[in-house]
């Protein structure tokens, strides 16, 4: 029996409501896992990354390897997350209880919960101009709402304001839960971007005093954008990006066409004007305006669940939450600045030893590479297993090289090309294999088919011809049956004579097998040789009253009404059953009457009873055979017992 009480205990642990805070270092093994977003911020000076689950009302924290360290739970949902100027507050959109709950950063400590008076929202925050804004309402009556953290309830002033987005020049306003957008080289500027039904409204407002005006403003005619799924502010330009695809310019109070990359679903932008962009499978760096990716990281398998992503102040990293099997994980993306080369090596499939071959191969960046790049070679084979440094090769303008090699050693040679990367590219390598051939060598293994008497020692003998270094040979047996394994026997060099031998003791069938490794010069050899084995059978005579000869046989005498018994005795092996064999004597000749199985014991015994004739002058003959797959096994050759004659008298 085993006792689930352990695991009972554990699944009550981790289910319980009870645990409403769980402190640092408890996860420190597990990834930050959620089952939708709710937000996701990098702290720079916390190397804290925070992931809000909207599903299950979690607040998580993680390291810069994606590590979960801290969560807070109990929240029942979370829509969005943002983070104060100085990094010091985290701010949570709780659009179940519609509130905005403000923590610390550092503990995950609730410090203080603000009541948004709505029945739908808040649903998206953004922290600027001294204040967390947030958006907040449903279709057709959706606005702009903010926190001033300054501000003390106890003062009698409510902290919360709603209705902030300003109407002026804006048309009807915003017509649902806004998704909001800030960059720290711009503070006090709050992006905005219409969802809902009509979603390609959006508008760049100024709140760096504490009150929303418009910068600039574009009405849902989507002429720019065909709906808003995410907003970014463009570092270094008076740009936003949408759905990380479509960079908008704005002035004059209006917006107008930039440009765009290539297609995708969202983007985060880094603080020095990089842009990360998802789709459902990869994750791609670009620098500004570019059309060709700095980098590209696989995020996901599916077009339809995009990665979320966010820079770390730094553009040190990206964070991205990637979707699998109904989850999302929180994946750290390292050295995003820098291009990852393409390198290929193509040497021949197969080639003869000491005989010269040619690799050829191409190094190539969508970010260019520096002049008169260097690769580094190596080679590996049985003569080098560490591998061997060979002169390294210059790359051409077009990112072509070649070099030649002459292979020592036969077998599999493998060369490794490596780029050391630069201030610009990751490092880069790869390799191809070739078959180097190798001559062959000679090796017999005598006895190959002989027959042997149970339990005979046999001695087994391999030949090993020519070869370069290796004059080593292994010597294995292998007993016919299930029950026992292939064993090494024997393991060594072979003499002067070119020959090593082994002894197997043959109780069994037995497969020999002599194995000769190769070398650098020589090919891998084995030969097999199959030996066989009778059992060891014996036939015991009893109830008789004497024993005598008729003709030159001996014969065991019974009364004619006496019932012989006969027990044989015979190896035994788990089914086993021995042929009963049983003839009369009839006018000069033998003739078979019955020949019948028996089971034979874990004793080794079969004992048979033979019924009596009731008449004198009968002459008969037994024997016990093992017939290999007859008998129940086919471990053993097959073995004839003697004969035991038997005479029936008065």
């Amino acid at each position: 029996m085993r006792s689930t009480s352990v695991a009972t205990a554990l699944a009550v642990l981790f289910s319980s409501a009870a645990l409403s805070v769980v402190s640092a270092g408890t996860a420190s093994a597990a990834a930050a896992t959620v089952t939708a977003t709710g937000g996701l911020v990098v702290n720079g000076a916390l190397q804290r990354v925070f992931v809000g689950d909207a599903a299950n009302g979690r607040i998580l924290a993680a390291d810069y390897n994606g590590t979960l360290v801290d969560l807070n739970v109990g929240f029942g949902s979370v829509s969005d997350l943002a983070l104060s100027d100085d990094g010091a507050t985290l701010y949570a959109a709780l659009p179940n209880s519609h509130e905005i709950v403000a923590l610390d950063a550092a503990t995950l400590d609730v410090r203080t919960r603000y009541a948004v008076p709505t029945d739908t929202g808040p649903r998206h925050v953004a922290f600027a101009g001294g204040k967390a804004w947030f958006s907040y309402g449903d279709q057709w009556d959706g606005d702009l709402g903010s926190v001033d953290p300054a501000v003390d309830p106890a003062s009698g002033t409510d902290p919360v304001a709603m209705a902030q987005f300003p109407a002026e020049g804006t048309s009807i306003g915003l017509w649902g839960q806004a998704l909001l957008d800030t960059d720290p080289n711009r503070p006090g500027v709050l992006a905005v971007g219409q969802t809902g039904i009509s979603t390609d409204s959006m508008a760049v407002l100024d709140v760096s005093d504490g009150t929303a005006k418009v910068t600039a403003w574009y009405g849902a005619d989507y002429t720019l954008n065909n709906g808003i799924g995410d907003i970014d502010l463009v570092a270094g330009a008076d740009e936003v990006l949408v759905n990380g695809t479509d960079r908008d310019a704005y002035a004059g109070g209006a917006f107008s066409k930039a440009g765009s990359y290539p297609g995708g679903n969202g983007a985060d932008v880094a603080a020095n004007g990089l842009v990360a962009q998802t789709t459902g499978t990869k994750t791609a760096v670009y620098r500004p305006n570019a059309t060709q990716p700095l980098r590209t990281y696989t995020t996901g398998s599916s077009d339809y669940l995009p990665a979320t992503v966010r820079w770390a102040p730094d553009s040190s990293r990206i964070f991205a939450l990637v979707p699998s099997g109904g989850t999302y994980t929180l994946k750290a993306l390292t050295q995003p600045t820098l291009n990852v080369p393409t390198l290929t090596v193509n040497a021949p499939a197969s080639a003869p030893r000491a005989k010269k071959l040619t690799v050829t191969g191409k190094l190539s960046a969508t970010v260019p590479l520096p002049a008169g790049v260097r690769l580094a070679v190596t080679r590996t084979d049985l003569e080098s297993p560490r591998g061997k440094a060979l002169p390294a090769v210059t790359v051409a303008a077009n990112g072509a090289y070649s070099f030649a090699d002459t292979p020592p050693a036969g077998g599999t040679v493998t060369y490794k090309v490596t780029y050391a990367g630069d201030a610009a590219h990751t490092a880069a390598s790869a390799g191809d294999k070739v078959a180097v051939s190798r001559a062959a060598t000679t090796l017999t293994l005598n006895n190959n088919g002989k027959l042997y008497n149970y339990g005979t020692d046999v001695k087994f003998t391999a030949h090993l011809g020519t070869t370069y270094k290796n004059r080593t040979v292994q010597i294995w047996a292998d007993p016919f049956g299930t029950d026992k394994p292939k064993k090494l026997i024997k393991t060594g060099t072979v003499n002067s004579s070119g020959n090593i031998s082994a002894w197997v003791d043959m109780t069994r069938d037995t497969a020999v097998t002599a194995v000769f490794a190769g070398d650098a010069r020589y090919a891998p050899k084995s030969v097999k040789a199959t030996a066989y084995a009778r059992v060891r059978v014996s036939t015991a005579v009893s109830r008789h009253y004497r024993t005598a000869k008729i003709g030159s046989t001996s014969y065991y005498w019974f009364h004619k009404n006496t019932d012989p018994l006969l027990t044989t005795t015979m190896t035994y092996y788990p089914g086993r059953q021995q042929r009963f064999d049983l003839q009369v004597y009839y006018q000069g000749a033998w003739y078979t009457t019955d020949s019948e199985y028996f089971p034979v014991g874990s004793n080794g015994k079969s004992a048979v009873v033979l019924g009596a004739p009731g008449e004198s002058g009968i002459r008969a003959r037994m024997r016990s055979v093992y017939v290999n797959g007859s008998s129940g096994d086919s471990v053993n050759s097959t073995t004839y017992g003697a004969w035991k004659y038997l005479y029936f008298s008065n």
